[in-house]
């Protein structure tokens, strides 16, 4: 490849392989708005280098567990009411027949999903755990997780903020795990502010969690939501708190962008999605803050443009289900893989379908759950061609 010759002495750091500080990430986003070209070009020289032309996804079903929260978002949708028609409280029956249809779909990955610590605020919560002969979702989240692994499917578990025990537990049987930071700033958590009623939602809980799952090994998923009001030094503040832990423990596996989009039940219904060119700038500043990250945008919410992020240093999409809705956004349809595919090839890039964890995490799991693995596993770490297709 031709070496980019630059006028910013920042990103030409970022070519020489030299860690970029603050002040250079700031200066870099300040003459992007002028002209977001350099900036952009060397995202796409990075991503080239460490990913090649390769972009992967994840083949799930969307498992959602229970939807009562203890928190409240003010742009979220997901949480569930007793009562509401939304509410999703599933049995093991239920959860057996989903396994059993995620299998014969040739899905890979079971997202399990639950609302923040359910029991502890919800009488029906409790009640519906009793009746499934369980003390805690925790305890159901690892029945769900060997289910699956019996049925020859792999658990990615996002359930909040769990605790450095609960984590340990699942990690024997979850091959990643995901919670997304959101944002290190204290000042969304102000009154009148997205996170406002969300105690889970404050930075140093979220980061807890984040720390934890260092110390544990488990291959971890975060990410940060884009448009809900932040600043551009608190998003910059928000990725360079990613690049510390994973410097510490090289274990956050992927780093998910997510775009705000607004929910019609949501107090934040009438803010504006987040604007296009400002999005894609973030994710070329995550991919020139960290080089080798893998960096995934959900196509579902960028449904018209999503394959123009792959020019801007994105390489993955993320988990993408033939079954399931996306019970987080559910406005938002998933697109089939197929469609994905395609524009993915015309964009000059090969589809691929990973586990929930990616090849250069395997060695943080067990090797029961790497012998399970084996048996759709292709020489690169990823699953069989035959397999997915």
């Amino acid at each position: 490849m031709n070496k980019l010759v630059l006028n910013s002495e920042s990103l030409n750091k970022v070519l020489e392989n030299k860690t970029i500080s603050r002040e250079d990430i700031s200066e870099i986003y300040q003459n992007s708005l002028k002209d977001p070209s350099e900036l952009f070009s060397v995202s796409q020289n990075l991503r080239e280098k460490f990913k090649r032309n390769t972009v992967t996804f994840s083949k799930k079903a969307f498992f959602n567990i229970i939807n009562l929260c203890k928190d409240t978002c003010s742009y979220c949708t997901y949480k569930a009411e007793p009562g509401e028609e939304k509410l999703s409280l599933m049995s093991k029956q239920q959860i057996l027949e989903l396994l059993q249809l995620a299998k014969k779909y040739r899905c890979v990955e079971t997202l399990f999903v639950t609302g923040e610590q359910p029991e502890q605020r919800y009488q029906e919560a409790r009640e519906w755990l009793k009746e499934n002969g369980f003390k805690s979702t925790v305890e159901y989240l690892i029945h769900s997780s060997e289910l699956a692994l019996e049925i020859g499917l792999f658990p990615h578990t996002n359930a909040g903020n769990l605790n450095y025990e609960e984590m340990k537990e699942l990690k024997k049987t979850n091959v990643s795990m995901g919670v997304m930071l959101e944002n290190v700033s204290e000042r969304l958590t102000e009154r009148g502010m997205p996170h406002y009623l969300a105690a889970s939602k404050k930075p140093k809980a979220r980061l807890q969690v984040l720390e934890n799952s260092g110390k544990i090994g488990i291959p971890m998923t975060t990410g940060i939501l884009v448009g809900i009001g932040e600043t551009i030094n608190e998003v910059i503040d928000s990725i360079l708190a990613i690049r510390e832990l994973h410097s510490k423990y090289g274990n956050i596996q992927e780093v998910i962008l997510q775009n705000f989009q607004p929910k019609p039940d949501t107090v934040m219904k009438n803010k504006p999605s987040a604007n296009e060119r400002y999005f894609k700038t973030i994710v070329a500043l995550s991919r020139i803050i960290m080089p080798e990250m893998n960096i995934q945008i959900p196509p579902n919410l960028s449904p018209k443009s999503y394959q123009s992020f792959l020019s801007v240093g994105i390489n993955d999409w993320g988990g993408i289900s033939p079954l399931t809705p996306d019970f987080v956004n559910p406005e938002f349809a998933w697109p089939e893989i197929n469609k994905v595919d395609k524009e993915s090839k015309d964009a000059g890039f090969d589809l691929k379908c990973r586990f929930p964890v990616y090849p250069e995490f395997f060695s943080f799991i067990s090797k029961e759950l790497r012998d399970k693995m084996a048996v759709i596993e292709n020489e690169e770490g990823l699953v069989k061609e035959g397999y997915w297709r």
